[in-house]
Protein backbone atom coordinates (compact mmCIF):
# COMPACT_ATOMS: atom_id res chain seq x y z
CA UNK A 1 0.00 0.00 0.00
CA UNK A 2 1.18 3.53 -0.64
CA UNK A 3 1.96 5.83 2.25
CA UNK A 4 0.01 9.03 2.78
CA UNK A 5 3.05 11.27 2.70
CA UNK A 6 5.32 9.71 0.13
CA UNK A 7 5.49 8.78 -3.53
CA UNK A 8 5.79 5.16 -4.61
CA UNK A 9 7.90 4.36 -7.66
CA UNK A 10 7.51 0.97 -9.34
CA UNK A 11 10.49 0.06 -11.48
CA UNK A 12 13.47 -2.19 -12.03
CA UNK A 13 17.20 -1.99 -12.63
CA UNK A 14 18.14 -0.79 -16.10
CA UNK A 15 14.63 0.43 -16.88
CA UNK A 16 13.04 3.80 -17.52
CA UNK A 17 12.43 4.13 -13.80
CA UNK A 18 16.04 5.37 -13.55
CA UNK A 19 15.08 8.68 -15.17
CA UNK A 20 12.17 9.14 -12.77
CA UNK A 21 14.38 8.26 -9.81
CA UNK A 22 16.84 11.00 -10.77
CA UNK A 23 13.97 13.45 -11.15
CA UNK A 24 12.44 12.59 -7.77
CA UNK A 25 15.78 13.14 -6.10
CA UNK A 26 16.11 16.51 -7.85
CA UNK A 27 12.65 17.48 -6.59
CA UNK A 28 13.64 16.54 -3.06
CA UNK A 29 10.47 14.56 -2.43
CA UNK A 30 10.50 11.34 -0.38
CA UNK A 31 9.64 8.18 -2.29
CA UNK A 32 9.44 4.45 -1.81
CA UNK A 33 11.01 2.24 -4.50
CA UNK A 34 9.28 -1.04 -5.34
CA UNK A 35 11.01 -3.54 -7.63
CA UNK A 36 8.40 -4.69 -10.10
CA UNK A 37 8.53 -5.76 -13.74
CA UNK A 38 6.82 -8.23 -16.04
CA UNK A 39 10.13 -10.04 -16.64
CA UNK A 40 10.88 -10.57 -12.93
CA UNK A 41 8.39 -13.11 -11.57
CA UNK A 42 9.81 -12.73 -8.05
CA UNK A 43 9.10 -8.98 -8.04
CA UNK A 44 6.03 -7.11 -6.78
CA UNK A 45 4.27 -7.55 -10.12
CA UNK A 46 0.87 -8.17 -8.49
CA UNK A 47 1.17 -4.94 -6.51
CA UNK A 48 2.08 -3.08 -9.69
CA UNK A 49 -0.81 -4.63 -11.61
CA UNK A 50 -3.16 -3.49 -8.89
CA UNK A 51 -2.34 0.15 -9.62
CA UNK A 52 -1.56 -0.20 -13.34
CA UNK A 53 -3.25 -3.10 -15.17
CA UNK A 54 -0.77 -2.72 -18.06
CA UNK A 55 2.04 -3.53 -15.61
CA UNK A 56 4.18 -0.75 -17.09
CA UNK A 57 7.26 0.63 -15.44
CA UNK A 58 7.89 3.22 -14.37
CA UNK A 59 4.62 3.77 -12.60
CA UNK A 60 4.47 6.49 -9.95
CA UNK A 61 1.77 6.68 -7.29
CA UNK A 62 1.43 10.14 -5.77
CA UNK A 63 0.86 10.67 -2.04
CA UNK A 64 -2.87 11.20 -2.64
CA UNK A 65 -3.14 7.89 -4.53
CA UNK A 66 -3.13 9.34 -8.05
CA UNK A 67 -1.41 6.97 -10.48
CA UNK A 68 0.94 8.23 -13.16
CA UNK A 69 2.41 6.05 -15.90
CA UNK A 70 4.52 6.77 -19.00
CA UNK A 71 7.97 8.21 -18.30
CA UNK A 72 7.33 11.43 -20.21
CA UNK A 73 4.07 12.12 -18.39
CA UNK A 74 5.67 11.47 -15.00
CA UNK A 75 8.60 13.78 -15.74
CA UNK A 76 6.35 16.54 -17.06
CA UNK A 77 4.16 16.30 -13.96
CA UNK A 78 7.16 16.48 -11.63
CA UNK A 79 8.60 19.41 -13.54
CA UNK A 80 5.36 21.36 -13.31
CA UNK A 81 4.62 20.41 -9.69
CA UNK A 82 8.15 21.20 -8.50
CA UNK A 83 9.22 24.18 -10.57
CA UNK A 84 12.14 24.95 -8.26
CA UNK A 85 13.77 21.67 -9.33
CA UNK A 86 14.17 23.09 -12.86
CA UNK A 87 13.36 19.72 -14.41
CA UNK A 88 11.61 21.82 -17.05
CA UNK A 89 12.96 25.19 -18.21
CA UNK A 90 11.38 28.32 -16.73
CA UNK A 91 11.31 30.02 -20.13
CA UNK A 92 8.04 29.20 -21.91
CA UNK A 93 9.60 28.51 -25.31
CA UNK A 94 12.37 26.35 -23.89
CA UNK A 95 9.84 24.51 -21.75
CA UNK A 96 7.65 23.81 -24.79
CA UNK A 97 10.65 22.38 -26.63
CA UNK A 98 11.57 20.18 -23.66
CA UNK A 99 8.01 18.84 -23.42
CA UNK A 100 8.02 18.16 -27.14
CA UNK A 101 11.30 16.27 -26.73
CA UNK A 102 9.95 14.15 -23.89
CA UNK A 103 6.88 13.17 -25.89
CA UNK A 104 9.07 12.54 -28.97
CA UNK A 105 11.03 9.93 -27.03
CA UNK A 106 7.86 8.33 -25.72
CA UNK A 107 6.08 8.23 -29.07
CA UNK A 108 8.96 7.43 -31.39
CA UNK A 109 11.79 5.80 -29.44
CA UNK A 110 9.97 3.87 -26.73
CA UNK A 111 7.46 2.65 -29.32
CA UNK A 112 10.15 1.28 -31.63
CA UNK A 113 11.93 -0.36 -28.70
CA UNK A 114 8.71 -2.17 -27.87
CA UNK A 115 8.66 -3.70 -31.35
CA UNK A 116 12.38 -4.49 -31.18
CA UNK A 117 11.96 -6.32 -27.88
CA UNK A 118 8.74 -8.15 -28.76
CA UNK A 119 8.48 -8.56 -32.56
CA UNK A 120 6.07 -11.48 -32.08
CA UNK A 121 3.44 -8.99 -30.90
CA UNK A 122 3.61 -7.06 -34.17
CA UNK A 123 3.38 -9.78 -36.80
CA UNK A 124 1.29 -12.85 -37.48
CA UNK A 125 4.41 -14.60 -38.82
CA UNK A 126 5.54 -17.53 -36.71
CA UNK A 127 9.02 -18.18 -38.10
CA UNK A 128 12.12 -16.79 -36.43
CA UNK A 129 13.49 -15.25 -39.69
CA UNK A 130 10.26 -13.34 -40.26
CA UNK A 131 10.16 -12.06 -36.72
CA UNK A 132 13.82 -11.09 -36.95
CA UNK A 133 13.00 -8.98 -40.00
CA UNK A 134 10.39 -7.13 -37.96
CA UNK A 135 12.91 -6.59 -35.17
CA UNK A 136 15.59 -5.32 -37.53
CA UNK A 137 13.12 -2.96 -39.18
CA UNK A 138 12.11 -1.57 -35.80
CA UNK A 139 15.74 -1.06 -34.80
CA UNK A 140 16.51 0.71 -38.07
CA UNK A 141 13.57 3.06 -37.50
CA UNK A 142 14.57 3.57 -33.88
CA UNK A 143 18.05 4.69 -34.85
CA UNK A 144 16.65 7.01 -37.51
CA UNK A 145 14.39 8.52 -34.87
CA UNK A 146 17.40 9.15 -32.63
CA UNK A 147 19.19 10.89 -35.50
CA UNK A 148 16.19 13.19 -35.87
CA UNK A 149 16.08 13.74 -32.12
CA UNK A 150 19.77 14.63 -32.00
CA UNK A 151 19.40 17.09 -34.88
CA UNK A 152 16.28 18.68 -33.36
CA UNK A 153 17.00 18.74 -29.64
CA UNK A 154 20.75 18.27 -29.33
CA UNK A 155 22.55 21.00 -27.41
CA UNK A 156 25.61 21.53 -25.27
CA UNK A 157 26.54 21.22 -22.52
CA UNK A 158 23.07 19.72 -21.90
CA UNK A 159 19.77 19.44 -23.73
CA UNK A 160 18.14 21.56 -21.02
CA UNK A 161 20.79 24.27 -21.08
CA UNK A 162 23.54 24.81 -18.54
CA UNK A 163 22.31 22.00 -16.29
CA UNK A 164 20.63 18.68 -17.10
CA UNK A 165 16.86 18.45 -16.81
CA UNK A 166 14.06 16.00 -17.42
CA UNK A 167 14.76 15.70 -21.13
CA UNK A 168 18.41 14.89 -20.46
CA UNK A 169 17.51 12.25 -17.88
CA UNK A 170 15.10 10.42 -20.17
CA UNK A 171 17.29 10.66 -23.28
CA UNK A 172 20.31 9.33 -21.38
CA UNK A 173 18.32 6.30 -20.20
CA UNK A 174 16.46 5.39 -23.38
CA UNK A 175 19.54 5.84 -25.59
CA UNK A 176 21.17 2.98 -23.68
CA UNK A 177 18.88 0.41 -25.31
CA UNK A 178 18.70 -1.52 -28.58
CA UNK A 179 22.15 -0.63 -29.89
CA UNK A 180 21.45 3.11 -29.92
CA UNK A 181 24.71 4.19 -28.31
CA UNK A 182 26.76 2.24 -30.87
CA UNK A 183 24.75 3.80 -33.67
CA UNK A 184 25.17 7.31 -32.25
CA UNK A 185 28.92 6.81 -31.93
CA UNK A 186 29.07 6.73 -35.72
CA UNK A 187 26.07 8.80 -36.76
CA UNK A 188 25.88 11.56 -34.12
CA UNK A 189 29.07 11.49 -32.00
CA UNK A 190 28.57 14.98 -30.56
CA UNK A 191 25.14 14.03 -29.31
CA UNK A 192 26.58 10.90 -27.74
CA UNK A 193 29.11 13.10 -25.93
CA UNK A 194 26.19 15.02 -24.44
CA UNK A 195 24.57 11.79 -23.25
CA UNK A 196 27.82 10.74 -21.59
CA UNK A 197 28.08 14.17 -19.98
CA UNK A 198 24.58 13.74 -18.58
CA UNK A 199 25.19 10.30 -17.08
CA UNK A 200 28.45 11.43 -15.45
CA UNK A 201 26.82 14.49 -13.85
CA UNK A 202 26.70 14.45 -10.05
CA UNK A 203 22.87 14.40 -10.05
CA UNK A 204 22.70 11.42 -12.37
CA UNK A 205 25.79 9.26 -11.85
CA UNK A 206 24.82 7.68 -8.49
CA UNK A 207 21.46 6.50 -9.83
CA UNK A 208 22.97 5.20 -13.08
CA UNK A 209 25.66 3.30 -11.18
CA UNK A 210 22.93 1.58 -9.16
CA UNK A 211 21.04 0.66 -12.32
CA UNK A 212 23.91 -0.30 -14.63
CA UNK A 213 26.94 -0.91 -12.37
CA UNK A 214 28.81 1.75 -14.30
Amino acid sequence: MTGKRTHTLYGSRGSGSAAVEVALKRCGVPFRSVRASSWEPDSAIAELENVNPLRQIPTLVLPDGTVLSESAAILIHLGLAHAASKLLPADASARAKAIRGLVFIAANCYAAIGVNDHPDRWTTATTKPAREQVRQGARRQLHRNWDIFADTFGASPFLGGKAPGALDFLAAVVSKWAGTRAHLAEARPRFLETMRRVESHEWVAPVFRAHWDA
